[in-house]
C-alpha cells in the first residue's frame, strides 16, 4: 500500500504545482504520457501519493489521468516530494530535449 501523505501536505504541494508550476506540470505530462495524434494543451497536478505524482490531462476535449512513477522509487516524508518532482521534471527535460533551469 503506497504511502498516503497528510492532507495538509498533499494541498500545499498541488497549490505549488498548480500556482507557480504550470509550465512544469504540462512538461512532464507530454514527457510522460502515452503517445496520441492528439497534442497535450493542459496538465494540472491532482494528487500524489508515496509511488507516484498524479496529473489530469487534457487533449482537445478529452481529459485523462497521468500517474507517474516516482524516479526514486516510493517515498514517505515531505521534502522527499520536492526531491522526486524535480526529479521528474529533469526526466522530462532529457526526454523533450528541452534545457532544465537550474534548481534553487
Amino acid at each position: 500500500m503506497p504511502h498516503t501523505f497528510d492532507p495538509d501536505v498533499t494541498s500545499a504541494v498541488l497549490r505549488h504545482m498548480n500556482g507557480d508550476h504550470t509550465d512544469d506540470n504540462l512538461l512532464i505530462a507530454r514527457a510522460f504520457a502515452e503517445p496520441s495524434d492528439a497534442a497535450i494543451t493542459a496538465s494540472v497536478m491532482t494528487g500524489f501519493d508515496g509511488e507516484a505524482g498524479v496529473w489530469e490531462v487534457t487533449r482537445g476535449d478529452a481529459v485523462s489521468e497521468l500517474r507517474v512513477p516516482w524516479p526514486g522509487g516510493p517515498i514517505d516524508d515531505r521534502p522527499a516530494v520536492r526531491r522526486e518532482i524535480v526529479a521528474l521534471y529533469d526526466a522530462a527535460c532529457a526526454r523533450l530535449g528541452v534545457e532544465p533551469r537550474p534548481h534553487a
